[in-house]
Formats: structure tokens, sequence, C-alpha cells
């Protein structure tokens, strides 16, 4: 019986199977850019291309549905995984519903099997997850970014149909106008949607001039975006209704933005704790000295270094670290002793006259 087959979505992205988070997400960035079809007006492949890609890093992007791929991805045909699961050949055909326990969700929600997306009077939009970075100091305090959203919907113009305005379809040749295409063959067949009419089960004598008759188009929402104080990365917050528009005039689907927190070259977390690194010389660390040290608010607060502080001291600024359910954590401030590489003469008479004092031996 031939294997039926499945979309790689490492080898879409063109990453490793063990690929850390930050690889998948360089390699996103970096095909989608590439591939955005505003990039390539010229090439009508590119929206099907970016489309597939967004769809890779949805599912590797997100540790619980990756988990779920990589489980199934273990099975090389859909005999092993029926066997494994004890479901029998019927002649009825084959169903991920005859799984039970979920694993039919499972399937149809990270391959998208089983149906054809021929038209329906109504439908609810996709949901659209999009990876917002925020620097160090507004996800501390919060604020509002304006972010481009790229959202795959029906085109506007020919109202899905692939079609331009005022001509006519027919019936799809290569699915003979079910809208999808068997995979494998016997009791383990499976349907998805036709390549040639995108699951319409139509396909257009003269294309739609706006979507090159694909029936969608993508494109860039603005969105202004309220990031909550204390937000860290991973992060996610769903904004309902700014997902991709319902197809027949459905309910629009969400926008879930997952935040990534940048680094900051001087401050770092830890809860709600910030920590931040001061350095000073000899003569301050030995006679004692104030500082003015920055918050993350970009105040500046005295802070006085006693007589004798050794390296690696850590001071504590109360009520200026992270802010985050009614809580608020502190600033630690650690110093750090900086020996100049180089002294002059009299620098040295005056080091070598303290280690004599001291008797240090050099």
């Amino acid at each position: 019986m031939p294997r039926a087959t499945t979309k790689d979505y490492y080898q879409i992205l063109g990453v490793a199977e063990n690929a850390p988070a930050d690889a998948i997400k360089k390699a996103y960035r970096k095909l989608a850019k590439q591939h955005h079809p505003d990039a390539n007006p010229d090439n009508p492949k590119a929206a099907e291309r970016f489309k597939e890609i967004s769809e890779a890093y949805t599912v590797l992007s997100d540790a619980e549905k990756r988990k779920q791929y990589d489980r199934m991805r273990r099975f090389t045909s859909f005999d092993d995984f029926a066997r494994s699961a004890g479901v029998e050949q019927r002649e009825r055909g084959f169903s991920f519903d005859d799984l039970g326990g979920g694993i039919g969700d499972i399937f149809s929600s990270i391959f998208d099997f089983g149906r054809g997306r021929k038209r329906q009077a109504s439908q609810r939009g996709q949901d659209v997850e999009h990876s917002v970075e925020v620097s160090f100091r507004t996800a501390v305090r919060g604020g509002q970014v304006t972010i481009d959203v790229p959202v795959t919907e029906e085109c506007a113009t020919c109202d899905g149909s692939g079609a331009r305005p005022g001509t006519s379809t027919t019936r799809c040749p290569e699915c003979n106008g079910s809208g999808h295409r068997s995979i494998g063959q016997g009791a383990f067949s499976i349907k998805r949607p036709c390549p040639a009419c995108f699951g319409r089960g139509e396909i257009a004598t003269d294309p739609c001039p706006s979507c090159r008759g694909a029936g969608q188009v993508t494109t860039q929402r603005r969105v202004n975006l309220r990031v909550p104080a204390g937000v860290e990365s991973g992060a996610r917050v769903r904004m309902s209704g700014l997902g991709e528009r319902g197809p027949g005039g459905g309910a629009p689907g969400d926008l879930i933005i997952k935040f990534e927190v940048q680094k900051d070259r001087f401050f770092r977390r830890r809860g709600l704790d910030v920590y931040c690194t001061v350095p000073i010389n000899i003569a301050q660390a030995t006679l004692g000295s104030k500082l003015r040290v920055r918050t993350v608010e970009g105040k500046r607060v005295v802070l006085r270094i006693p007589p004798g502080t050794s390296s690696g001291t850590k001071f504590r600024i109360p009520k200026m670290g992270v802010e985050k359910d009614g809580r608020i954590g502190d600033q630690y401030v650690e110093v750090k002793i900086l020996v100049p590489p180089k002294l002059n003469e009299r620098g040295r008479e005056l080091i070598e006259e303290f280690a004599e004092i001291e008797g240090i031996k050099y």
C-alpha cells in the first residue's frame, strides 16, 4: 500500500528537527520576507508559498502544537498509525474520527485533513497568530505599540470565487467539482483540498485581477496594541474579531499576539526584580562614593557606596522593579571594581606606597 504523505514543516522552514525556538523564528522571518506576496507581485505562487511558511511557523513556534506534530510525524505511514491505535479497516473508508480520544481533532487542527474548502454560506474566519517584539522597558512598565499583521483572507473583489467580477466559473476538471483530492488508497485514503481550485470545486475562466484566481489575498492590518505591564516572553493575548475575515460573510477570527521581550544592554530581569551592574574604580570602592543610577522608568537615583566595598556587592533600591498584578519588585545594583589597565608614573608611585604600608609584596 502506498504511504500517505503529510507536510514536513521542518523541511518547509529549512531547520533541523531539534532546532531551538529562536532558530525556527529566524528561519521564518527570512523566508516570510523573501516570499511575501507584496515582494513578489509577478509570482502567482508567492501567496501559496507564504501561506505554507506561515502555517509551518504557527505549528512549530507553539510548544504544545509542535509536541503533537512531532508525535504524529513519527508514524511513517497511516498503516502504522492505524495499527498502533487499534483501528480496523472498514469498507466505508478511514476517518480520523474513528481514533477517538481527541486524536482526530488533533490531526484535523494541525494538518487540515479530511475536508475540502468548498465554499459554505457562512463560516468563521481563521485565527491569526503573530509574534511581536517589545522593548525591555515597555514590557516592564506597559505601553502602546502599533504593529502591522499579515492576514490572509477572502478576496473582496471577487468575494472569494477567484473569478473576475461579472464572469463565470466552471467545474474543476482535476477534482470534478468535489473540491478535494484523495491521497493514498483503500480504507486509509484521506482527502485534501484540491490544489487546482483551492478547494472551491470551481475554477475561473477569467481570473480575478486582485487575487490572480486564488480567491484569497494577503493584506497588512494595522493594529494598536496595548502591552500589559510586566509581560514576559511567550505570553499571549487574544484580540477578538481581528483575525481573518469569515468566508461567506461569516464572523472574523481572532488575533493572537505572542510577545517576545528584547534584551536590554543595562537591565536584567528575574521575576519582578530588575538587576544591573555599575562599574566603580578602586578609589570609590576604598573611600566610598555616591553614584547616580538609572532606573527602568528613566529616572536617576542616588546610591551611596560605603568605604571598603568589595566587587560584586549588591545594593537594593526598593520599588523600582517590575509592576504586575498590584505588586512591585525591587532594583538590585551590583558594583564591579574596574582596575585601570595602565597607570602613569605618579599613579604607580602611589599604589606602590600603599602596598608598602599594607605590607603587600609584588
